[in-house]
């Protein structure tokens, strides 16, 4: 593995950022040499202004006291995979990262909390499950930032992903063509230039493959899981003079994903009755959901001696659709449901940093999102007899499904603005202060003022110690909360002793009603916005020339603390809230660079639990509420151990490398040995979140060359073997609070790329 995480110093012409972490550079001296444009002509003003423009805006926002781990272009291209693999996969090799099903990661214990920003502009959350609607192909760097945040970053907390694009400053590109197992087949091209003042980037990719989802029942080629993937993006930018500059970004992901199935079922054990047909083999289900994004960025720098600001707008459109099994979903989940949601997302981002005199640097930022969500679900449910006088209580009334339309529309507002300044105490010693204040409108008002704070100390030149404290304000995400009624369930006919098969009643006590002791939960409280404090301390050693290595420890409290899950077969999230919320941990990374070789690991301790639910109540069984309100449990993405290494070794042009990633496992429920009863009379089976999966470990191999003295060439080639030694691994069991089904690992596969450079 050729990405190196070293924790140490940015060179600015600003007050040092002190307690970041970067990547040197994978070039050899001589090729950044030979790569640098000759002096004393009009191109080599416009690469020096390009250049120094690009390293004013980075001044606007810097790191300092975060733990920031970058990736370059040329260490994610030494990936197995590459720039083919998604970017979760690349975000995966930091500390502290956790993957999932998916695709989603955790990071620190946070269920999601990611944002992601381009070239610094904030890109609003979308509607995606399995899509990354960003690629590889088009960064030039990938930044993920966490700790405690300074003050320009909100919202999103967890982990900020900042994408440094591509600007293709030479011109130049490159077609290439990869796949193998899993019926994997992957084109792609890229292409960048400059004309006079003017740089352009542009790539596309298109992907078809068999494993799209994981595969829930550990199958190296699950049954009914095809996917189809476009992605699309182009980057422009125009020096108006030595000071300004403007730039433009635009973006689209379009990708269709099947359902995997599983074999060996004829129905889901429910016993119902749809239109006469009452079993169909599991593996004929067909339920299919398509993700779309459309994103835009449009950007005016203007950088002089002591100010630098800049002014973006952005906007993000994103859809999601899940179509069912129509018969298969009732007879397997009680319910089929059509669902379709969309989400339009724009705002403006100003930002600022002014350098008074040698000690303080102040910068602030104001930035305004408006965000219309639609949600729009037709269901098609069974009717049962809710009448404990009648014989036929608890039985389903007739086998002509029963439809029930649920859509609803929002908008909200948010507001955000700071003040901070990077205040440089001594030589070695740095203080960075700031305020932050959020206003969020949307299905509940809320606001907070959040300081911050963080202190860097540089001891020795090879020892940096960083200490700091965040307060933090995180909105529920807009785009996942529905108005769902669910009165529209519980009496879908208007008769109350009707209910239908997806109502709360039917979810708590099983797919009939069988016993009038069964509490009935309807209480949907709004998810609110969570708050949390949260502190990080850390250090980093070198040690001589080649090693070095950190240590970095958080500890976060949280009122309100948001967790999602899924809740139904729509394959869509449900955010929810714990009354509290504990998250702490300990990382420790270590990497070595001496020429050819590189190489780096990382360890991680977490724990991630929650106390008593209070929002999105009916999603839960009563016995469940009253165990949670009273006992802090594992959030369902809690993992104890987590560890990411990786190496690489450069010879004569061909570089082969490995990396691994290890985890103790994901959350599941546990088995109670004697169910316990509650006064109200409801009966907890399992501990939420009690138990984990097994332990894992997945380690990939790459092999690559460039052949550049050849006809037609240089040409890239490359090998790649994913899961070497076939672990079979369950990333869930099916089982935990807001899991609905098993999902495996990948099993081994072999893929083979080509790539033509021009």
């Amino acid at each position: 593995m050729t990405r190196r995480f070293v924790k140490g110093l940015l060179a600015s012409s600003a007050p040092v950022a002190l307690g970041v972490a970067a990547v040197l550079a994978l070039a050899s001296p001589a090729a950044a040499q030979s790569a640098a444009p000759a002096a004393g002509d009009a191109s080599t003003d416009i690469v020096v202004t390009a250049r120094r423009l690009s390293a004013a805006r980075a001044s606007i926002q810097p790191q300092v006291g975060a733990s920031t781990y970058t990736f370059n272009a040329k260490a994610i291209d030494i990936l197995p995979g590459g720039a083919n693999a998604p970017l979760n996969q690349v975000v995966l090799q930091a500390p502290g990262v956790v993957q999932d099903s998916f695709g989603q990661l955790h990071i620190r214990g946070e269920h999601n909390g990611l944002q992601y920003r381009l070239n610094g502009v904030i890109l609003p959350d979308g509607l995606s499950v399995f899509s990354q609607s960003l690629s590889p192909r088009l960064a030039g760097s990938v930044e993920l930032i966490t700790g405690a945040l300074p003050a320009e970053y909100g919202l999103r907390t967890a982990g900020i992903i900042d994408i440094t694009t591509k600007t293709g400053m030479t011109n130049g590109g490159e077609v290439s063509v990869y796949g193998g197992s899993h019926d994997d087949f992957e084109p792609s091209f890229s292409y960048g230039g400059t004309t006079g003042a003017t740089n352009f980037f542009v790539s596309g990719s298109y992907q078809q493959n068999d494993l799209g989802i994981e595969s829930p029942d550990g199958r190296s080629d699950p049954i009914h899981d095809h996917t189809e993937q476009f992605q699309g993006f182009a980057y422009l930018d125009h020096i108006i003079d030595a000071q300004s500059q403007v730039s433009a970004i635009f973006g689209v992901s379009d990708q269709r994903f099947q359902i995997p199935d599983v074999s060996g079922e004829l129905n889901g054990g429910l016993g119902l009755n749809v239109n006469g047909q009452t079993d169909l083999p599991s593996q004929d289900l067909n339920e299919n959901q398509h993700e779309a994004t459309q994103y835009g960025v449009v950007s005016y720098l203007h950088s002089d001696d002591r100010l630098t600001g800049q002014v973006s707008l952005f906007l993000r459109n994103s859809t999601l659709s899940f179509t069912p099994d129509a018969i298969g979903d009732i007879l397997y989940d009680g319910i089929s449901q059509t669902a379709s949601k969309s989400d339009l997302a724009a705002g403006l981002q100003a930002e600022a940093a002014y350098h008074l005199g040698d000690s303080h640097t102040i910068r602030a930022g104001l930035i305004v999102e408006v965000d219309h969500s639609t949600s729009d679900t037709t269901s098609q449910v069974l009717l049962v007899n809710n009448n404990p006088a009648s014989a036929g209580f608890g039985q389903q009334i007739g086998s002509q499904p029963f439809g029930i339309v649920d859509n609803s529309a929002a908008t909200a507002e948010t507001y955000s603005l700071y003040l901070q300044d990077e205040w440089k105490l001594l030589s070695n010693l740095t203080l960075n202060y700031g305020l932050r204040f959020d206003q969020f409108n949307g299905f509940l008002d809320q606001n907070q003022l959040s300081p911050r704070i963080n202190l860097v100390w540089r001891p020795t030149s090879t020892t940096t110690f960083h200490a700091g404290y965040a307060r933090y304000f995180t909105p529920p995400p807009f785009e996942l909360i529905a108005s769902e009624s669910v009165a529209k369930f519980i009496e879908p006919t208007g008769n109350p002793l009707v209910t239908s098969t997806g109502s709360p009643v039917v979810a708590a006590c099983g797919a009939l009603v069988a016993t009038t002791a069964c509490p009935l939960v309807t209480k949907d409280s709004t998810p609110s916005a969570e708050r949390a404090n949260y502190f990080d301390v850390g250090a980093e050693q070198k040690i001589g020339r080649h090693l070095t290595v950190t240590v970095d420890s958080y500890y976060k409290l949280s009122t309100d603390l948001i967790d999602e899950g899924q809740f139904g077969a729509p394959i869509i999230l449900t955010p929810f809230n714990y009354k509290a919320g504990r998250q702490y941990g300990v990382e420790l990374t270590g990497s070595y660079d001496n020429g050819p070789f590189l190489a780096y690991a990382n360890f991680a301790y977490e724990k991630a639990q929650g106390l008593d639910w209070i929002s999105s109540q009916f999603d839960f069984s009563q016995a469940q509420l009253n165990y949670v309100a009273t006992h802090y449990i594992f959030l369902d993405h809690d993992e104890t151990y987590s560890a990411s290494a990786g190496a690489s070794y450069l010879w004569r042009g061909t570089r082969a490398g490995f990396d691994l990633i290890y985890g103790s496992g994901l959350r599941g429920d546990l088995p109670l040995a004697n169910p316990t009863t509650f006064p109200d009379g409801s009966v907890l089976t399992d501990i939420p979140n009690g138990a984990h999966t097994s332990g894992y470990v997945q380690v990939n191999l790459s092999l690559s060359h460039h052949f550049d003295a050849i006809p037609t060439g240089p040409y890239d080639v490359r090998l790649d073997v994913i899961n070497l030694f076939d672990e079979v691994y369950q990333i869930r069991d099916g089982t935990g609070v807001g899991v609905f089904a098993p999902q495996f690992g990948p099993r081994r596969g072999f893929f083979v790329g080509l790539t033509k450079q021009f």
